[in-house]
């Protein structure tokens, strides 16, 4: 299929377009953005208010092509892990921020880039980056969301999101914080090292290699919920809204 999809790439075509669909679990989605879908039988247009989800959240579908979208947010907050997802969603953030939390559950599947990509590129608005302060959120999380994967270079426009912005949680945010931490694994200290070595995206940013170099020498790694340690509504209160006022410090 990666050969098939090679090939039809030359005309713009993804696989997803040629209805072969990956078997995986599209992001969750909340906040000021209205999703027109159509129905499959009648192809007249759903409205999907992901405002009206209660304390649950709209799942993107196996293929974001056909979908068109309606909103005034002011930028999409990606965000990793799905505890913190459903605490912003509770507490209902995306109403202070104007923004439409996604939840990437891990590296994000296909349709979630594409959605992602697809609401920054159609509305212009930055995507603000929300993960875990490891190698593993930084190098794979993140790297992916921004510039997605080298082997998949000839389809990279379709799911990649060039405005793409590390919120954090940042190796600095570990020292300013004073967060609670955990020991670096091997396979932390491998990734960060081949980043460092061998990723074209890690070199080009001095800002990044500076940061992965800092997190090596802290030789420690920290988690979103590790902002708890100021309170369970710290990063809704402080954190995030600090971040955004000041978003020419983001991580490239």
């Amino acid at each position: 299929m990666d050969d098939i999809e090679g090939m039809f790439s030359i005309d713009d075509v993804t696989r997803e377009q040629l209805r072969f669909y990956p078997e995986e679990h599209g992001g969750a989605v909340a906040g000021e953005l209205v999703i027109i879908d159509r129905d499959p039988d009648t192809h007249e247009d759903i409205r999907i208010d992901c405002t009206r989800f209660g304390t649950g959240a709209y799942t993107i579908p196996h293929s974001a092509e056909h979908l068109r979208f309606d909103t005034q947010a002011q930028s999409v907050l990606a965000i990793e892990t799905g505890d913190m997802f459903q605490r912003l969603q509770y507490h209902k953030f995306w109403q202070k921020a104007h923004c439409i939390p996604i939840g990437l559950g891990g590296v994000p599947a296909r349709a979630t880039r594409r959605f992602i990509r697809r609401r920054s590129v159609d509305k212009n608005i930055p995507v603000d980056a929300f993960v875990d302060c490891d190698p593993y959120g930084i190098c794979n999380i993140y790297r992916t969301l921004k510039v997605d994967s080298g082997h998949a270079a000839h389809i990279n426009e379709f799911f990649c999101v060039p405005k793409a912005r590390f919120l954090g949680v940042t190796p600095q945010d570990i020292v300013d914080d004073e967060l609670p931490t955990h020991p670096l694994k091997d396979v932390d200290v491998k990734r960060a090292n081949d980043a460092l070595k061998n990723d074209p995206f890690s070199k080009s940013y001095p800002r990044w290699e500076k940061s992965l170099q800092q997190l090596h020498k802290l030789g420690q790694r920290a988690e979103q919920q590790a902002l708890a340690k100021w309170g369970l509504n710290y990063v809704i209160d402080t954190y995030i809204p600090e971040k955004l006022a000041a978003a020419s410090r983001f991580l490239p």
